[in-house]
């Protein structure tokens, strides 16, 4: 194997759902020169999701995958590590524990129940009440995402118009 190669697929390794041009930044490299590799790493796979072609180590099966995918955004992290803090809890708490708008919180939502990570149900008050499918096992997939530098970026942007919106 190439050093490129190597690099590239210890960065597959340590960031499993890491997404082609985040490979392309970190590693500092030609996006034809990490097509070429990628190819050539028979065992990474590869999931288009989310608008991105995000690239994993053998293990992950397609669920775990999209989950890593959304995890990557830190927005829908902190949604999940405050369910993973608090236990279950009403939608607007959510909102203003993370800072964001329930607008907001809406758009990852529908993403995470769509990946079954989250669950909204309703209250005898008939709030929307968020809940953890799978504490564990989600907790485990947390650990392993790292939100990348444009989707943090995006993130604490919209985070920035909330709040300004919110005054």
């Amino acid at each position: 194997m190439t050093e490129t190669r190597d690099l590239i697929a210890a960065r597959v390794r340590a960031d499993p759902g890491v997404h082609f041009n985040e490979l392309v930044r970190a590693l500092d490299l030609a996006p034809g020169q990490v097509q070429y590799h990628l190819r050539r790493l028979e065992w990474v796979v590869a999931a288009d999701l989310y608008g991105q072609t995000h690239y994993y180590p053998p293990g992950y099966d397609a669920d775990e995958r999209r989950a890593l995918a959304l995890l990557r955004r830190e927005t829908a992290a902190d949604v999940v590590a405050v369910l993973l803090e608090a236990g279950a809890l009403p939608a607007t708490d959510v909102a203003e524990r993370v800072g964001i708008a329930r607008s907001t919180l809406s758009w990852h939502l529908d993403r995470l129940t769509e990946a079954e990570l989250v669950r909204d149900d309703r209250d005898a008050r008939n709030r929307v009440v968020l809940s953890l499918v799978d504490p564990e096992g989600t907790a485990r997939l947390l650990r392993r995402a790292e939100p990348s530098t444009p989707g943090r970026l995006v993130d604490r942007f919209t985070r920035l118009v909330d709040s300004l919106l919110a005054e």
